[in-house]
């Protein structure tokens, strides 16, 4: 495989939000319809966790998702990238679509399609899932270089601009062990973006953290938003939501009740739902 160039992450400048309609009236940064869901259903067992949620997710689109434990937000981001067998529906990732089929096993074609879609969206998770026996730069490198074919040289190069993104390039020769949570959060976030990835999935990152790391994780992710990096991430944190998300989508019972920019959702919430789930959080 060809090494590509490294990213402009200046090419988006922060941008209001206000005036998003689902589809109208968009910011001028936000690009064509890359992630789209359609109709997803998930059972475990008995339990109906997604029930017909539909999504689309714009190129340099940065999308909050919020709602209580258990209203399905981690299931949909896993369903998006295959970690979790949709029940029913249709996920599709830069052009590559994947239609449930959870009760035949996959032919050779279809796990192909599954590959190309979790190689497009990348995940981060609550815990940090770096390689302990390996460096910082190591954990960075393994990937582009086993999965993407990229020399050695040129995933060093990309690691260590990625390294510098999140401020951690002194931290190249490290090992996790030597590292705080926040830190090791943010090499996961640069390993994750040296794959090249179409959109980054975020499951919740800061929950595993202490309160004093949290800061350091969000303001990384809030200058990858503001950069034009397409993200989908669960959270809590409400004063990050309102900062850095172009669209805040509201989930309650596996469905999506809410969906607009930060400002209305937020602070002018439409939905008895979302206005009684965001007393928890904010000053009314």
């Amino acid at each position: 495989m060809t090494d590509a160039p490294l990213p402009d992450l200046g090419a988006r400048q922060a941008t209001s939000t206000s005036g998003y309609e689902s589809g109208s009236n968009l910011p001028s940064h936000i690009g064509e319809p890359i992630v789209k869901v359609e109709g997803i259903h998930k059972y475990f067992g008995q339990n109906h966790v997604l029930r017909g949620v539909d999504l689309e997710v714009r190129q340099r689109e940065a999308v909050m998702v919020i709602g209580r434990s258990g209203s399905g937000k981690t299931t949909l981001l896993r369903c998006i990238n295959f970690l979790e067998e949709p029940t029913v529906g249709s996920i599709e990732v830069d052009g590559v679509r994947v239609d449930a089929d959870p009760l035949h096993a996959r032919d050779r074609r279809h796990r192909e399609q599954i590959r190309q879609i979790r190689m497009r969206a990348g995940m981060l998770f609550q815990d940090f899932n770096l390689f302990p026996h390996m460096s910082v730069l190591a954990n960075c490198i393994e990937a582009p270089t086993h999965v993407l074919g990229h020399s050695v040289e040129h995933a060093t190069k990309r690691a260590e601009y990625y390294l510098e993104v999140v401020g951690l390039a002194e931290k190249r020769d490290e090992y996790p062990a030597r590292l705080s949570g926040g830190q090791k959060q943010r090499v996961a976030i640069a390993r994750a973006l040296c794959m090249e990835p179409k959109v980054l999935l975020f499951d919740e990152p800061t929950s595993a953290l202490d309160p004093e790391l949290i800061g350091e994780v969000l303001v990384v992710m809030e200058d990858l938003a503001h950069s034009g990096t397409t993200m989908i991430v669960v959270t809590h944190e409400m004063h990050f939501a309102q900062e850095a998300a172009d669209r805040v989508v509201f989930m309650e019972n596996g469905v999506i009740v809410e969906q607009g920019p930060p400002e209305q959702v937020l602070n002018d919430p439409r939905h008895e739902e979302t206005t009684h789930f965001l007393r928890r959080f904010l000053d009314r």
